[in-house]
């Protein structure tokens, strides 16, 4: 998902897609302790993911007030 994607997002689905993307990330992370996973760079992405989600919420919450 790219920034121009996200910044069509509305406040709600935001943060609907940042709780998804964490239990996303929970997995990742669930599974590459059990056995390690062949791309472990996903964890590094969906981090990456969670936090440009959470720097527009902000952006728009703020914008709004």
């Amino acid at each position: 998902m790219n920034n121009s994607e996200i910044k069509s997002l509305s406040i709600g689905e935001l943060q609907e897609r940042i709780v998804s993307e964490k239990e996303n990330l929970q997995k990742l992370k669930f599974a590459h302790a059990i056995s390690p996973i062949e791309n472990p760079i996903k964890i590094k992405e969906a981090k990456r993911l969670i936090a440009r989600m959470n720097t527009e919420l902000t952006v728009k919450q703020k914008s709004k007030v």
